[in-house]
């Protein structure tokens, strides 16, 4: 067990990092002022209209980071920070933001793999831990025989699933990233100074995704071992 808690432990010191690392960045290039003088939400309107996509909506949300597009409803949702500030971070979050609305105008097929999960992952992460406790747990008390051993499977199923998931939103936030800096560059929106602090915070914001797959990775192939392992 003492394996689980340094895995545990690892997993969360390395999301602490690079998340404060995040936090240090955007706070770094929300001093790096635009000289085009546009907000966040100016710059999400312009690449929608680049696009030519007209049916979906700049809104502003609470919060901090909590920027997000809403294929649902149609939205490009922006936290106060970006909506109404006129710096680098502001517009990198906002292209990238876009870059998923243009992503879902034009069906791009991760995209599309994803949001087919969603509803089957946010079911299935409530449940996979308690599966596979108590289906250790029943097997034991079972010498390891019967229904026990087979819950936990599920369990290990659904575990599976959420991995899956997590590796899938790699491409799509890699590539909402790409799709959102070649516009900024392309239609000069940006100096190279705001650029290159725009494509660092963008960089800082993936590797948030990368670590949390590994982390989904990890605790899989341990819970894998620790099921497969109890029927020996």
């Amino acid at each position: 067990m003492i394996e689980f808690y340094i895995i545990i432990g690892a997993i969360a010191l390395t999301s602490w990092a690079v998340s404060n690392t995040l936090k240090n960045k955007f706070k770094k290039y929300s001093k790096v002022h635009l000289r085009n003088g546009m907000s966040g939400a100016e710059i999400a309107e312009k690449m929608l209209a680049d696009h030519g996509i007209k049916d979906v909506k700049v809104v502003s949300t609470a919060g901090m980071l909590t920027d997000h597009y809403d294929p649902r409803n149609k939205t490009v949702n922006l936290s106060a920070g970006v909506y109404s500030q006129r710096n680098a971070a502001a517009a990198a979050v906002a292209a990238h933001e876009v870059g998923h609305a243009v992503q879902h105008a034009q069906a791009y097929e991760w995209l599309t793999m994803r949001s087919k999960l969603v509803p089957m992952v946010s079911v299935s992460s409530r449940f996979s831990q308690w599966l596979v406790f108590g289906g250790l747990i029943l097997g034991a008390a079972s010498d390891n025989t019967g229904i026990g051993f087979y819950i936990a499977i599920v369990g290990l199923g659904f575990m599976a699933l959420a991995t899956a998931f997590s590796f899938i939103t790699l491409p799509v936030e890699y590539d909402a990233s790409n799709r959102a800096l070649a516009w900024l560059k392309n239609k000069n929106m940006v100096s190279q100074q705001e650029y290159a602090g725009s494509k660092d915070a963008l960089k800082w914001a993936a590797r948030t995704y990368l670590v949390a797959a590994l982390g989904s990775l990890a605790m899989l192939l341990y819970w894998g071992l620790q099921v497969l392992g109890s029927r020996d």
